[in-house]
C-alpha cells in the first residue's frame, strides 16, 4: 500500500505540475494584460510601471519559472487586482465558508441519497419508487442555481423562514445547502439502489437468508457493504468540488468563499489568483481520488491497489 500511495501522490504531483502549466500558458494566451481595463485611465509611464513590477514584460517561461519557484515555498504571490493583499490570504478568508457550506451539502447528499436509494430497493410500492425516480430525475435535470432561486423565492421571500444572505447561522446553510446537494442525492439514490439490487441476487445473499439471518442483518453486513463501492467512488471527487465552491449558489446568497472568488479573478483576469485557485482545486481532486481508492480497497478486498 505504501508503493501505491507514493506512486498515486507523485502522478498526482506531475498532474498538478501539467494543470498549472496549461493554465498559465491559456491565461497569457488571451491578448491584453491585467491592466486592460484600467489602462484608459493610466499614463504610459504608469501602466508600463506596474507592468514592471509585476514582471509582465518578461517572457513567458521566465515568468512560469519564477512563480513556480515561488509556489513550492507556498508563496502564490499578490493580487494583480487588490493591491497589497497576498492570495492566501484571500483564499484563507474564502475558504472556511466554501468548505462549511460544501461539508454541509455532501451530508446531506450522503444521508438523503443513500436512505432514498435503500427504500427504493426494497419498496414494492409503486409510489414509493415513482416518487424516488421522480427526485432523481428534478435533481439531475435541474440546475442548482435554478433550484435555489425557487428556494428563495418560497421559503425566503413568501414565507420569510430562511435567511437568504450569508453563513451567520445554521438556518443560513439550508438552503445552498439543499440546492448543491440535490444533484449528488439523484445520482447516489440510484447508484444505491442498483447497487443493491444488482447484491441482493448474488448467491451469498440467499445462502445467507437460508441460515436463517434476518433481511435487515444480510444488508447492513452483508450486501450494502458491496452496493456502496460506487457512492465511495463518486463521494471523493464530489466532495472536493463541493468543498471548493459552488460560485453561481454563492454568488446568489452572498457568500464570501472561494467560489466566487474564481469567478472574479477570471473576469479580472487575475493570473496569480487563478494559478492558485487552479493549483488548490487540482490538489483537492488528487487527494480525494487517493481517498477514494484507500477506502475502497479496506471495505472490499476484492480491490487490489496496485
Amino acid at each position: 500500500m505504501t508503493k501505491y500511495i507514493v506512486k498515486r501522490v507523485l502522478f498526482g504531483l506531475v498532474t498538478l505540475f501539467a494543470l498549472a502549466t496549461i493554465t498559465f500558458y491559456l491565461m497569457h494566451a488571451i491578448p491584453g494584460t491585467p491592466f486592460s481595463g484600467e489602462m484608459r485611465q493610466l499614463s504610459d509611464a504608469i501602466r508600463d510601471k506596474l507592468i514592471e513590477q509585476y514582471d509582465l514584460d518578461k517572457p513567458y517561461h521566465v515568468q512560469y519559472i519564477k512563480y513556480l519557484k515561488n509556489a513550492v515555498t507556498g508563496d502564490f504571490g499578490t493580487s494583480l487586482h487588490r493591491k497589497g493583499a497576498q492570495v492566501m490570504d484571500i483564499i484563507g478568508k474564502g475558504l472556511p465558508y466554501t468548505a462549511s457550506l460544501g461539508a454541509v451539502s455532501f451530508c446531506i447528499a450522503m444521508f438523503v441519497g443513500i436512505s432514498l436509494g435503500l427504500v427504493a430497493a426494497f419498496s414494492k410500492k409503486p409510489w414509493i419508487n415513482g416518487t424516488v425516480a421522480f427526485i432523481a430525475t428534478v435533481g439531475v435535470s435541474v440546475p442548482s442555481f435554478l433550484v435555489a432561486l425557487l428556494m428563495m423565492l418560497l421559503f425566503g421571500v413568501k414565507l420569510g423562514w430562511l435567511p437568504m444572505i450569508g453563513l451567520s447561522g445554521w438556518k443560513n446553510f439550508i438552503m445552498p445547502g439543499v440546492a448543491l446537494a440535490l444533484g449528488p442525492i439523484a445520482m447516489i439514490s440510484r447508484l444505491v439502489k442498483s447497487g443493491l439490487q444488482e447484491e441482493l441476487r448474488q448467491d451469498y445473499v440467499t445462502l445467507a437468508k437460508s441460515k436463517g439471518t434476518g433481511e435487515v442483518t444480510v444488508v447492513l453486513r452483508h450486501a450494502l457493504k458491496n452496493a456502496i463501492l460506487p457512492v465511495i467512488t463518486y463521494a471523493g471527487p464530489l466532495l472536493a468540488t463541493l468543498v471548493t465552491g459552488s460560485f453561481v449558489v454563492e454568488t446568489m446568497f452572498t457568500i464570501p468563499g472561494i467560489g466566487a472568488e474564481f469567478v472574479n479573478s477570471v473576469t479580472n483576469r487575475d493570473y496569480t489568483l487563478i494559478m492558485a485557485l487552479t493549483i488548490i482545486y487540482g490538489a483537492f481532486i488528487i487527494i480525494a481520488n487517493i481517498a477514494t481508492d484507500l477506502i475502497s480497497a479496506a471495505i472490499d478486498p476484492r480491490v487490489r491497489l496496485k
